[in-house]
């Protein structure tokens, strides 16, 4: 397999499967929405700032795994 060799740089600069790509796209606004709550200078409730630390740091998670997703060059192997 070609791509077992690739640096961090190498790998988020690598072309991204369309699936990751559309998790990658939903975890940066889910983490950005949720930063805005944390940082809201309005009282909250206690309930919705635990909700939103824990979606910020999935949401930036998500982001991240999937940035370095790469696609192969390989064709998938089909089992009769």
């Amino acid at each position: 397999m070609k791509n077992n060799n690739l640096n961090i740089v190498e790998r988020t600069m690598a072309p991204t499967p369309k699936w990751y790509k559309i998790l990658r796209t939903v975890g940066i606004p889910l983490a950005s929405v949720c930063g805005i709550i944390l940082a809201s200078p309005v009282a909250v409730p206690i309930r919705l700032v635990s909700v939103a630390g824990y979606l910020v740091l999935g949401g930036g998670i998500i982001s991240a795994v999937h940035q370095t997703g790469v696609k192969t060059e390989e064709e998938p192997r089909i089992n009769p």
